[in-house]
């Protein structure tokens, strides 16, 4: 048995208990499977849910949840208050629950599991940890269950009795050093003796602003009210530091427990409010009120420094045509309208096929010299690009030489000016784990040539294949694409 309600406990079940044990007690005893999976969703949504009261909420085990709540509870008053409150919170959405409050991860979860009740937290003040937790059980330690029989064998159950001993007489009494050091280990994490780490179920924000609504807010009206102003004090914390963000998580919590939330996105760091302001404004309908949201969020991440000093008054005063951060401006506006990744840069990448040296990867306010050709190919790749090379029929002075003439789209075109060869050869590594090396397998290596008619008409074609390489028949002719 996991766990028994109120009727279940009043007959004499109780979790641990097995189940054949547990329906001779109550042969007419209702129970289901335990779904573990929807309990981890269930427990990952509630950790979400916490953000309201810390930005720093870890998970603890299959039913726990940690909050570091160091710097929060002025918010509520004070520790006591902010368990009060969040006790109140739980009830309310339906949560059984219990809440320790100590100095220390380990105090902490043993009041929670040791000495508080549902409804009643439990607290120590920082520093009080060995005397609030001295009357304790031991398994209050989260020890293993042998290494607590074993304890108790010796007479010790209580968290007290372990103060005074011996650790190399603790030592000897147990089967094991490891099973020993469990057990210090654990007593010295539970009284601030030895660090604990503390690992948040997701990274915590740069920066946040919190607004706790006195009433209710029901309306649109509300909701936009509040992300102003929590985005100019934002804003202002980003500006002090010299700070910008490319991130921003806007959160609502309502009065009946459920949450909703926006992310949105800039290709580079900033702090304009009239921009973030835009951003959510595509989105801000998602934000449904319910029967009132009593809590707003703004967070802040993927932070970077932003250079201060005033824009040129025009691209030719800064050397360029192109204004940076207009571009990312507007970026950051498609993709709040239409989603994330709409905006796509094109780069070179360092390819041998010509159709596979470029790579499209979302826009990230980089600037657009990134999307240039490579420095090592000036006037080389042709100003059009067919996504399919056209097969031509060729006319050579010499069988690997350049063309005399071609037919391309039924018309005769008279070669007067040639460069070339430039010869790609294919990535042959790329093709050996699947046909096992086998040359007969691989592609043609091809050689390009730029060619000018009689006309001025500029072309960019290639032979695919050599004479007598044993890859294929006779090579044949392609148009790749056209110079400017």
């Amino acid at each position: 048995m996991a766990a028994a309600n109120q009727a279940a406990l009043a007959s004499g079940i109780h979790p641990g208990l097995r189940f054949t044990d547990a329906r001779a007690t109550l042969p007419d005893i209702a129970a289901e499977e335990v779904d573990r999976e929807g309990d981890r969703k269930s427990l990952a949504a509630l950790a979400a849910w916490m953000v309201r009261f810390s930005p720093l909420v870890a998970l603890e085990g299959e039913d726990g949840l940690i909050l570091e709540i160091t710097g929060c509870d002025h918010l509520f008053g004070g520790e006591s208050k902010m368990a009060d409150a969040l006790s109140v919170r739980l009830a309310r959405t339906g949560y059984g629950h219990r809440i320790g409050i100590a100095g220390t991860l380990g105090g902490a979860w043993a009041l929670a599991h040791a000495a508080a009740e549902e409804g009643q937290p439990a607290l120590l003040s920082s520093g009080a940890e060995r005397e609030g937790l001295a009357p304790l059980p031991t398994s209050a330690l989260r020890i293993s269950g042998t290494a607590i029989t074993l304890l108790r064998r010796f007479g010790l159950t209580r968290i007290g009795q372990l103060y005074d001993i011996d650790r190399k007489a603790l030592t000897r009494r147990f089967n094991s050093r490891q099973a020993a050091d469990a057990v210090t280990l654990r007593l010295d994490q539970a009284l601030g003796l030895r660090s604990e780490p503390f690992m948040p179920f997701r990274p915590p924000p740069d920066h946040f602003a919190r607004l706790a609504c006195p009433e209710p807010l029901t309306d649109a009206a509300g909701i936009d009210a509040g992300l102003i102003k929590l985005t100019e004090e934002l804003c202002s914390d980003l500006s002090a530091d010299g700070l910008g963000a490319q991130t921003f998580l806007f959160q609502a919590f309502r009065s009946d427990g459920e949450m909703s939330s926006i992310r949105v996105n800039a290709a580079r760091p900033v702090r304009s409010v009239e921009h973030i302001l835009r951003l959510f404004g595509e989105k801000i309908c998602q934000i449904d009120p319910g029967f009132g949201i009593d809590l707003l969020l703004l967070e802040a991440s993927r932070t970077g420094p932003m250079t201060a000093g005033s824009r040129p008054l025009s691209g030719d005063l800064s050397g360029t045509d192109l204004d940076e951060e207009a571009l990312s401006a507007l970026a950051d506006r498609i993709n709040a309208r239409i989603g994330e990744g709409t905006v796509t840069i094109t780069l070179p990448e360092a390819r041998h096929p010509v159709l596979m040296a470029e790579k499209t990867v979302p826009f990230a306010g980089q600037g657009m010299e990134g999307a240039l050709p490579p420095d090592n190919l000036p006037g080389l790749r042709p100003a059009r690009l067919f996504a399919q090379p056209e097969r031509v029929e060729v006319i050579a002075e010499v069988p690997d030489g350049p063309p005399l003439r071609f037919v391309w789209r039924r018309k005769v075109r008279r070669v007067v000016r040639a460069d070339g060869p430039e010869r790609i050869a294919p990535e042959w590594w790329a093709y050996l784990p699947a046909q096992a090396g086998t040359a007969s397998a691989l592609p043609r290596t091809r050689d390009y040539y730029r060619v000018e008619d009689e006309d001025g008409r500029r072309y960019w074609v290639y032979r695919n294949g050599l004479y007598g390489d044993g890859r294929g028949e006779t090579p044949d002719w392609f148009v790749q694409g056209l110079f400017a």
